[in-house]
């Protein structure tokens, strides 16, 4: 899926997605018993330093309570939204795959869906960041 937002993302002329992935907290034990499947190595683990060149963050809820801006898709993903066909995960929150066990892949649906939201919250980054620039040595005020 964070591919997919990527592709959606990357689609936005003038912004570039990035994908980083941060450092197991969990035990492999743990995460063998939640079936959790093996991360692939070929994405990067994130560094603190490198977050500030970042213009913009993805969908996490969590960190919404410490000041983070949050890009829900609302309902600009039209009648896709509201199927009823399959078992779809998302709601105007943001995308998300349904799966008890953690082996169900996402479905094309999902996949378009994810993709949409991040060609949206590519443009409302784009909005937040230009003119502006987070790079070292600038001044941010």
């Amino acid at each position: 899926m964070a591919r997919r937002i990527k592709k959606g993302v990357d689609s936005t002329p003038e912004v570039k997605g990035v994908l980083y992935r941060i450092p197991e907290t969990l035990p492999h034990r743990t995460l063998g018993q939640m079936k959790v499947p093996q991360k692939r190595n070929e994405v990067p683990l994130v560094k603190v330093d490198e977050l500030v060149n970042a213009d913009g963050l993805t969908v996490i809820t969590q960190l919404v309570h410490h000041g983070m801006v949050f890009v829900p898709i609302g309902q600009t993903f039209g009648a896709g939204m509201f199927r009823m066909d399959s078992i779809r995960g998302g709601s105007p929150c943001g995308a998300e795959v349904l799966s008890e066990d953690g082996t169900r892949e996402p479905s094309e649906t999902e996949l378009a869906f994810v993709e949409r939201q991040g060609k949206y919250m590519a443009k409302v980054v784009k909005r937040f960041a230009w003119p502006f620039s987070f790079a070292p040595g600038e001044n941010h005020n």
